[in-house]
């Protein structure tokens, strides 16, 4: 049996997406669909069963959780709303539950996969490099950030990391997104603006670097990330990796990607930076790849083609992952 936490979520879903391409139906499904609309990524998904985050969070801390056949973990439940005040929740939900997931896993010799995040690198002074040993010069922007942050110190600082693996998502976007709301992708909020007014918004430059609409990111399409997330299910490589395209993209380039999808031009609006958010903001990410292609080496979709794909054949059709 293969465990996945989100597994309702943007990645988790895809993640069981693609077991179930590679004939993979011995699945259980771990999340907390709550009032959101995560539910609709299952309905073509094919898994055992299906059971809430904190039914499964008991049941694994009173032994009910039987170790035996179980062939990995793929925990890749959090809390991914960058903007979260609550830092107790956090702290509970993205730190003291992956705590209580790997030990369970290590000590019962289960593979154990994990969703880490590019925002423990905060502005990205220290570089975007997956040094476990440069783990604590880092200083995360955000809360969530920090959490994610501290579950890699507590790996690394009780010697996990050379048996369990960790990913530091960039920014992933596709399929099944829909019901992050705020946290959406700039794709599919892209996508809704344009349909609904023939224009895009984007966030004018605070920063006498960077142009408006030339701040980068590294943008990775979610098929892209769980292709790397599952190299690891298959390999025995260990430790903290970056998971990213390796290039830097300009904010223009990809909602402009986002209207040749469409057959439009591109018509893009700039406007303030909403005070909430200048002093967390990232101007630019790129993920250094060079630990990961070490032992594998991703065939990655381009920017415009992930775009179109995305856009022409979810977006547009409103078709999740499996239909």
């Amino acid at each position: 049996m293969y465990i996945v936490t989100g597994g309702a979520g943007l990645i988790g879903s895809a993640v069981v997406w693609e077991l179930n391409n590679r004939g993979l139906k011995d699945i259980l499904v771990v999340d907390h669909l709550g009032h959101s609309g995560k539910w609709r990524n299952l309905r073509s998904l094919k898994f055992q069963d299906y059971m809430e985050k904190d039914v499964f969070r008991k049941a694994v801390s009173e032994n009910r959780i039987k170790a035996k056949g179980i062939k990995a973990i793929i925990h890749m439940g959090a809390c991914s709303k960058t903007t979260e005040q609550d830092a107790g929740y956090l702290i509970d939900n993205n730190y003291n539950y992956s705590r209580e997931l790997a030990g369970f896993a290590v000590s019962n010799k289960i593979r154990f996969l994990y969703a880490s995040s590019a925002a423990t690198y905060g502005d990205g002074a220290k570089g975007y490099i997956d040094d476990e040993s440069s783990l604590d010069a880092l200083r995360p922007l955000n809360m969530y950030g920090y959490s994610k942050h501290m579950f890699d110190l507590w790996a690394r600082n009780n010697g996990l990391l050379d048996r369990i693996a960790g990913f530091k998502f960039t920014n992933i976007y596709g399929p099944n997104e829909w019901h992050k709301e705020d946290m959406r992708s700039v794709v599919c909020k892209a996508y809704e603006q344009i349909a609904a007014t023939g224009k895009v918004q984007l966030f004018k430059s605070c920063h006498p670097d960077y142009k408006d609409g030339e701040q980068k990111r590294d943008f990775l399409y979610v098929k892209d990330a769980v292709d790397m997330v599952l190299y690891f299910l298959d390999s025995k490589e260990s430790g903290l990796f970056n998971v990213g395209s390796g290039q830097a993209e300009t904010w223009k380039s990809l909602v402009t990607a986002i209207f040749a999808a469409l057959n439009r031009k591109p018509n893009i609006e700039y406007v303030k930076m909403p005070e909430c958010l200048k002093s967390s903001y990232q101007y630019y990410t790129k993920a250094e790849m060079w630990k990961l292609r070490r032992f594998h080496s991703p065939q990655l979709t381009p920017l415009k083609d992930a775009v179109k794909d995305y856009v022409r054949n979810y977006l547009v059709t409103g078709r999740h992952l499996g239909d």
